[in-house]
């Protein structure tokens, strides 16, 4: 066999039924990747600053044999560990570092000599980058799902979902909810480049001719921003916004985050404190001690309305089509949006 390198698109229509090995060290892998990429590190991140630093100070030369003496007693075992991924599956084999350089290079050519059928990805980890911004500059067309606090939009983008449209929930790739409280009992959040990397994975599987319909969200998501050219595009799209009695998007908010731990929820107001002002700060930290969550929520539920609307009436460009729901029920309000759009 022989080492095949190809270019991006092809390594990702080959990723999606084969074995993706990011040879990086592991704080590369750890920061952002290739999603569903395995780490198979070539050197450990001590090893990567000592190789570089005898590139940059001494000579290529001087660093391909430290890179030797760290690659030659791990080879064995990378292979072992590669047999034990593929569980005598006949699969390829794809293989990138940063740049397509001497680490993929390297690891490629142990992995043919043992026999597997690799692929090595030219331009490497930043190829697939400029793929991911590209992605994002693609003529998506979105429709975006709007309401107060307390619609139950996650719910109904998923009922959406399950009648046959196009969707991405941004937040459940951003693992935060949006609000003060969007992050407790969430997973960690991506750095900003992971989140970028699955956003445009989650963009390419749809069909860009099709609508496509997103949570309509400030550009940050917790620690992190919607990319820019993104942005702009949702802020141009029809919004389609749903109105939902106060009372019942309290319930809504009471019954959703009544259980979380307390000292989050406090600690969640503090953070807004001095929007929400000094005087309902205190009323709403009593409320929770008294676990009187009824009139602490609807302090803040009556903050974030303002703060909904406000961003409401700037909006410059795109249709607002607002629809009158009695209840915070994601399968009768998806059948509003669907008789909206005529489906």
């Amino acid at each position: 066999m022989a080492i095949k390198k190809i270019e991006i698109n092809t390594f990702l229509s080959f990723a999606k039924d084969n074995l993706v090995l990011d040879v990086r060290s592991p704080g590369e892998f750890s920061h952002a990747h290739i999603p569903n990429a395995y780490s198979l590190p070539l050197y450990t991140d001590e090893e990567r600053k000592v190789v570089g630093t005898a590139y940059k100070q001494e000579s290529k030369e001087t660093a391909i044999k430290i890179g030797l003496d760290y690659f030659g007693p791990k080879m064995r075992k990378m292979v072992e560990e590669v047999e034990g991924l593929l569980k005598n599956e006949t699969k390829k084999i794809l293989v990138h570092c940063w740049r397509g350089g001497m680490r993929s290079g390297g690891v490629a050519w142990l992995l043919d000599l043992y026999g597997f059928d690799v692929y090595q990805l030219e331009g490497g980890y930043k190829a697939y980058r400029n793929w991911v911004l590209q992605q994002f500059e693609k003529p998506f067309e979105f429709k975006i799902l709007g309401g107060n606090t307390g619609t139950g939009k996650t719910y109904l983008l998923n009922e959406l979902q399950k009648n046959g449209l196009q969707v991405v929930d941004l937040e459940a790739l951003a693992c935060h909810k949006g609000s003060a409280l969007g992050g407790i009992n969430q997973p960690v959040q991506p750095s900003q480049e992971m989140f970028e990397n699955l956003l445009a994975v989650e963009l390419s599987e749809n069909i860009p001719a099709a609508e496509i319909w997103l949570e309509d969200e400030s550009q940050r998501i917790g620690n992190l921003n919607i990319p820019n050219v993104l942005w702009y595009k949702m802020k141009e799209s029809d919004l389609y916004y749903l109105i939902v009695p106060f009372e019942e998007r309290l319930k809504f908010l009471v019954k959703e985050y009544g259980d979380l731990p307390k000292i989050e929820i406090n600690n969640a107001i503090l953070r807004i404190q001095k929007r929400l002002g000094g005087l309902e700060t205190k009323n709403t930290l009593r409320y929770l001690e008294e676990e009187n969550f009824y009139e602490c929520f609807s302090i803040l539920l009556k903050y974030y309305d303002k703060y909904y609307e406000r961003g409401l009436a700037k909006k410059e460009t795109g249709t607002v089509i607002k629809i009158a729901a009695e209840t915070v029920n994601a399968i009768v309000n998806s059948q509003l949006i669907l008789k909206e759009i005529n489906l």
